[in-house]
Formats: structure tokens, C-alpha cells, sequence
């Protein structure tokens, strides 16, 4: 019994292709653009020498190409999650990586399996285009999540500000020089457009709608109501901050409840699956008797259909909204 290699070939290139796409990334726009980093990325391009004009017009550029290219076609599937991800690379450069991650994972096939001609380009387009798909998305709920994480902490701190005396735009502006990436950066924009005449509500209405983050919208509702009715912002935005570190308090202690629900649904759908195909590699004839009969394609029909249905109760059992 010979068992063939090839899977874990393709596995392989395809983890290949993947970190190519970060260390491109990387590569082109610095260390400064991984959301980790310590200095955010607004601050890091003033301390280069670049104007603050200059600056906000290059970060609003980013933070809004990628959903005025919706019509690009076949781009529309990715353009939300770029937009959230505030991937720095221009639609035509995430196409032209695409492009290049698909021409690295045929010449991979090629000399790595012995796959026929239309397999490797077939398998080469998957790998190009899905490695940008999977990094962009690991991307977005990576940055998303860790805005929801110092959000609390910049309300608050927005609220000390205001305490001692500070106007509302000075405490986005302490925020944006404190905060790392990519809160800082993001408020850092809001700092810059207010300074030039943008409505403070407005802008963060607008950020909210973006990166589609409700606690977020309630910033910019509870900024807007005070501007509009008066009242004491610091207290207000105070009782915003417990409010949202409790809700994710609450969605950290649902995540780690669900949290085996969801790797048991992980296992219930794909364990089938992984079972099948093992079967087929170590015996494959193991159904030839039976592929004859008149009931196998309805059985095989029958059971894709109950793990399809597996695979959305577990997610609609586990998937609690906080």
C-alpha cells in the first residue's frame, strides 16, 4: 500500500503562497504597516517628513479605494473585506498580486507534483486568487478585532482629556499620538479632518459605516447628540466606555462558551470528509461494489445534503449576537 504525497504537496504551496502575500505586503509598504506595530502608521509618516495634508490625503486614499472599485469584475467579493482590512494596495496591485501568486504556484505544481497540464492551472488559479482571499480576510477580522480591543481604552482616555480641560479635538488628537495602530491611525484621520473643517460627528459616523463597527456608531451618536443638544460630553463618553468594555467583556465569555460547540461542528463536517478521502487514497477500491447499484448516487446525495445542513445549524446554534 502506497499512499500518495501529492495532498500534502498542495497543501504545502498553498501555505507558500500565503506567506509570499504577507512578505510582499511587508515588503512594499514596512514594518509600520503590520497591525502590531507600536508607532501607528500616520505617526511614522510625519516623522519621515511627509506633510500632514499630504499624509491625510494618502491615508483617506486607503481607507477608500477599495469600495469605489465595487464595478471591477469578479472584485466586488473582496472589496468590503479590503475595506475593512485597509489593505494599502491599490485594486489594480491586489489584482497584479493575484496574478503573480497564481504564475509562483504553477511553476510550484509543476516541478513539485506531477499534476497534468490543466490540473496545475486550475490548482494555480485557486492558490493565487484564495491565498489573497484567506489573507485578506484573516486581515479584516484581525483588525476589526482589535479596534473593538482599544476602543474602550481611547474612550476612556478621550474622557480624562476632556476632564481637565482639553476641547474634544484635542482629546482625538492625544489618542491618535497614544493609541497604537490601527485605532490611532483611524482616529489620527478623524484629528486631521476636524482640523480642516469636517464635522467631528460626521467623521466618525462615516469611519463606523466603514469598518462596520457598531460600538463605533454609538461614539459617533453619543458625539452628535452632544453637539446638537449640549451636555457633559465627558460623562457621557465615560458611561460609553463601561458600556462597551462590558458588551466585550459579554462577547469574550460567549466566544469561550461557544468555543467547543464550534470545534465540535468544525469536526462533525469535516471529519467525513477527511475520512473519505483517506479511505480512497489508502483503498481505492473500496466502493467498486457498490458504485453499480441503483442507490448509491441518492445515498451520496442524500449524505452531502446532511452535512451541508450540519454545517449551518452548528454555525446558527454557536453564531450569538452580543
Amino acid at each position: 500500500m502506497v499512499i500518495s504525497a501529492e495532498p500534502l504537496i498542495y497543501g504545502l504551496i498553498f501555505l507558500a503562497v500565503l506567506a509570499l502575500v504577507q512578505g510582499i505586503y511587508l515588503t512594499v509598504f514596512g514594518k509600520s504597516i503590520s497591525l502590531n506595530s507600536r508607532v501607528n502608521r500616520r505617526l511614522e509618516m510625519l516623522e519621515k517628513g511627509a506633510g500632514r495634508e499630504q499624509v491625510l490625503e494618502q491615508l483617506r486614499k486607503e481607507m477608500s479605494q477599495h469600495m469605489s472599485s465595487r464595478s471591477i469584475p469578479l472584485y466586488a467579493i473582496l472589496a468590503d473585506k479590503a475595506q475593512k482590512a485597509n489593505i494599502a494596495f491599490t485594486p489594480s496591485q491586489l489584482i497584479m498580486v493575484m496574478v503573480v501568486l497564481t504564475v509562483v504556484a504553477f511553476f510550484l505544481l509543476t516541478f513539485g507534483t506531477g499534476a497534468g497540464l490543466v490540473i496545475r492551472i486550475v490548482l494555480s488559479i485557486l492558490m493565487g486568487v484564495g491565498a489573497v482571499y484567506v489573507w485578506v480576510n484573516n486581515t479584516a477580522k484581525k483588525r476589526i478585532s482589535m479596534i473593538e480591543e482599544q476602543l474602550p481604552e481611547a474612550v476612556e482616555l478621550m474622557v480624562r482629556s476632556l476632564r481637565v480641560g482639553h476641547p474634544f479635538t484635542s482629546a482625538l488628537q492625544i489618542v491618535a499620538k497614544e493609541v497604537p495602530d490601527p485605532l490611532g491611525t483611524e482616529m489620527g484621520v478623524i484629528s486631521d479632518e476636524a482640523a480642516y473643517g469636517r464635522d467631528v460627528g460626521e467623521a466618525l459616523k462615516h469611519m463606523a459605516e466603514r469598518i462596520d463597527l457598531q460600538d463605533m456608531r454609538f461614539l459617533a451618536v453619543a458625539v452628535t447628540i452632544q453637539q446638537t443638544s449640549g451636555g457633559n460630553l465627558a460623562e457621557i463618553l465615560d458611561g460609553l466606555a463601561k458600556v462597551v468594555r462590558s458588551r466585550f467583556k459579554l462577547f469574550r465569555r460567549v466566544k469561550a462558551i461557544t468555543a467547543e460547540a464550534k470545534w465540535s461542528g468544525m469536526f462533525l463536517s469535516g471529519f467525513p470528509i477527511v475520512a473519505l478521502i483517506m479511505i480512497n487514497v489508502i483503498q481505492p477500491d473500496y466502493y467498486d461494489e457498490v458504485k453499480e447499484t441503483a442507490y448509491f448516487i441518492p445515498a451520496c446525495l442524500i449524505v452531502a445534503a446532511f452535512l451541508v445542513a450540519n454545517i449551518f445549524v452548528m454555525r446558527m446554534l454557536v453564531n450569538i449576537k452580543v
